[in-house]
């Protein structure tokens, strides 16, 4: 990716971040394994993230 790209991505990411909690739920579940491809050590620290910006977005507890 070239700088001006690395630049736009960065500023993509930054408005999604903001939005996040608006956005419908499949789609936050697409930008979030998109972005998470290989990356699976850093999941809990990206979804622990997301979570304390936007505490609705939490999942339910699953049932007993």
């Amino acid at each position: 990716m070239g700088e001006g790209e690395d630049h736009f991505a960065r500023l993509l990411g930054r408005a999604a971040m903001d939005v996040w909690g608006d956005m419908p739920r499949d789609i936050q579940e697409a930008l979030f394994e998109t972005a998470m491809k290989q990356r699976d050590g850093e999941r809990e620290d990206l979804a622990r993230l997301l979570h304390a910006r936007h505490p609705r977005t939490q999942h339910p507890s699953k049932p007993a």
